[in-house]
């Protein structure tokens, strides 16, 4: 017999991110300059896709792991990293619940950007990016806010209502868009609430091309809403699912050119200081 494959694994490699990702590179360079990283730093970037925010950590001297559940993701990453010829910079399959392979306090910094929020069991995520920290070190994520107008949240919102129900247990990612979570998870992974600090930030989506083929874009690459469509599509309501996208991106779209596609959208930023 062989073993079920991780549901998340499957999400994640049934696409291809890196077609989406393709569209936020320069959101993912501003995020890594505000970190202000030294260079020689270790960095962790959790759920890393094929290198947005490690890619440039690495060009500016951090010593970067990016590690990510996607065997596709991370071949890509690789791939990018000698391309660039960074040295500094490598990928490896992993779950942000169980980072088994690294040891303890090995970290200056831990990054996910829109990552370790799709892992399960939250507060194995908390505990485990607490564990590789150094002392003195900090942990950064961004997560995507549930019920926020923009973007994304919508996506996933629109996407939620095509598809069958979670697993009886499943709790979802977008949980950790909320304040209070964080801090619980955190707080059960012995970090004060006053080591956690928290901002609304902007990541900007710039696709060249127009909003429904950006629509087509999440369609044919990002897993959960390939997912959406193949639930709508059994039940005969594929096109009307596609409307509501067409809809919402085009209401959301800033671009000037008519030709492209500009988004920004809301996240929460999450700072934890590793007493």
């Amino acid at each position: 017999m062989t073993a079920p494959t991780n549901p998340n694994k499957a999400l994640w490699e049934k696409g291809d991110f890196t077609r989406l990702a393709a569209n936020m590179r320069e959101s993912g360079e501003a995020l890594v300059e505000a970190l202000g990283l030294g260079k020689g730093e270790k960095l962790l970037d959790l759920g890393c896709g094929d290198g947005t925010t490690a890619v440039p950590a690495a060009k500016r001297g951090a010593d970067v792991l990016g590690v990510d559940i996607a065997r596709n993701l991370v071949e890509a990453g690789n791939a990018r990293a000698k391309q660039l010829g960074l040295s500094n910079l490598r990928f490896q399959e992993g779950d942000a619940s169980d980072l088994r392979d690294l040891k303890d306090a090995t970290f200056d910094r831990v990054l996910t950007v829109f990552g370790a929020m799709f892992a399960p069991r939250p507060f194995d995520v908390a505990k485990e990016m607490v564990r590789v920290t150094k002392p003195g070190g900090r942990i950064v994520m961004g997560n995507w806010i549930p019920n926020d107008p923009t973007l994304v949240a919508q996506v996933l919102k629109i996407a939620a209502a095509y598809t069958p129900p979670p697993p009886e247990g499943f709790i979802s990612p977008m949980t950790w868009g909320v304040e209070a979570n964080v801090v619980e998870r955190f707080a059960a992974a012995g970090i004060a609430k006053e080591k956690i600090a928290f901002s609304k930030e902007t990541y900007v989506f710039n696709f060249p091309g127009k909003p429904p083929e950006f629509v087509d874009t999440f369609r044919r690459y990002y897993g959960p809403t390939m997912n959406a469509f193949e639930a709508a599509d059994k039940n005969g309501r594929a096109a009307d699912l596609q409307r509501e996208l067409e809809a919402l991106f085009e209401s959301q779209n800033k671009s000037t050119n008519k030709a492209a596609t500009v988004i920004p959208a809301t996240y929460l930023k999450v700072s934890v200081a590793r007493s």
